[in-house]
């Protein structure tokens, strides 16, 4: 389980900020984990590092800078699907001509009163492939998107490319950003069951967790509402609260144990530790799991970052955490 809330602005006014977002990293207790910090071998991102035997160098949430360009890159399972073997997988053919029909349609695929107008791609030609269950780790696709910069790294094409390739991994919405100086945003929600692509207008605030976009679950809902009632309050103001106030606001939300329940695409998807997985910060101490990372990443209109991480530093959520605050001025 995980969570993300988010609101992008290429082109933001004095004051703004072309990056506000807001995570929970759900996970067990005891998976080894580096803290976030700036990746040796690539200098330009910033996020943690999973360290489990088998998963090592994949994350769940990093971002990067380049050559004008920021990438953000999250990973969220998909709660309550089996375990791929057999997996139907859809083909994205070349760089931009990826085999669609591609429809615009106004969706309630958010948790949000607004009605947003998406561009949808469903695929056709579909193919069977077997897995063996040999599955590849899905924190490799964030750490792939975000270290590299070239053209086939881009949104549209990454993307294409992981579409096609989806059966390698077991359930996931993979959330990434691409946000430049010249052009709009890029904000594209990739899942594979069913295997999907939906790209998202910029200058909206989104929200999504462990189900499909168009059912999200009620914390999902009330987070993503709470999340743009918190950032419009902070727009609104005459700036005198510091980004330290919007930080700490959005660390509040990240850590609010308020359970939303019933809810029911979460008793459907897990039936029996919806309840338990229905708040926003997660705790189930006596199963080793639970939110074990808080993040708050705000990146500013002169492309100043600030990368704010809570994480456990034990395998008890009452016990200490760690606190590590990143600043940097990309380009």
């Amino acid at each position: 389980m995980c969570v993300i809330f988010f609101y992008v602005n290429s082109s933001p006014q004095n004051g703004g900020y072309k990056l506000i977002l807001a995570s929970n990293r759900d996970e067990f207790y005891a998976r080894d984990t580096k803290p976030a910090g700036t990746w040796v071998s690539k200098e330009y991102v910033y996020g943690g590092i999973d360290l489990e035997p088998g998963r090592e160098g994949g994350t769940w949430l990093a971002v990067s800078g380049k050559n004008g360009t920021f990438k953000v890159g999250a990973l969220l399972n998909l709660t309550g699907e089996p375990k791929t073997r057999n997996s139907l997988v859809t083909n994205c053919y070349g760089a931009h001509n990826c085999n669609t029909t591609s429809t615009l349609t106004n969706v309630t695929t958010i948790p949000s009163t607004t009605i947003i107008t998406t561009t949808t791609k469903t695929y056709s030609s579909p193919t069977l492939h077997n897995n063996n269950n040999s599955l590849l780790g899905r924190g490799m696709i964030v750490t792939d998107y975000v270290s590299n910069f070239n053209e086939d790294f881009n949104n549209s094409n990454y993307n294409c490319r992981l579409v096609e390739d989806c059966s390698k991994y077991n359930a996931f919405n993979f959330v990434s950003l691409e946000i430049g100086s010249s052009s709009s945003a890029a904000i594209t929600l990739c899942s594979n069951v069913p295997a999907s692509l939906i790209h998202y207008p910029e200058e909206k605030y989104y929200g999504f967790g462990n189900s499909l976009p168009s059912v999200p679950f009620e914390k999902v809902r009330f987070g993503r509402d709470r999340f743009q009632a918190i950032v419009q309050n902070y727009f609104n103001s005459d700036k005198s609260d510091d980004e330290n106030v919007l930080i700490k606001r959005l660390m509040d939300l990240l850590k609010c144990k308020q359970r939303f329940w019933p809810d029911a695409e979460l008793m459907r998807r897990a039936p029996n530790w919806g309840e338990h997985l229905s708040a926003i910060n997660v705790a189930i101490p006596n199963e080793g799991y639970g939110s074990r990372t808080h993040t708050v990443i705000l990146i500013d209109e002169n492309n100043k970052m600030q990368f704010i991480e809570e994480t456990m530093l034990s395998e008890d959520p009452a016990g200490e955490w760690s606190c590590t605050h990143l600043n940097k001025q990309f380009f």
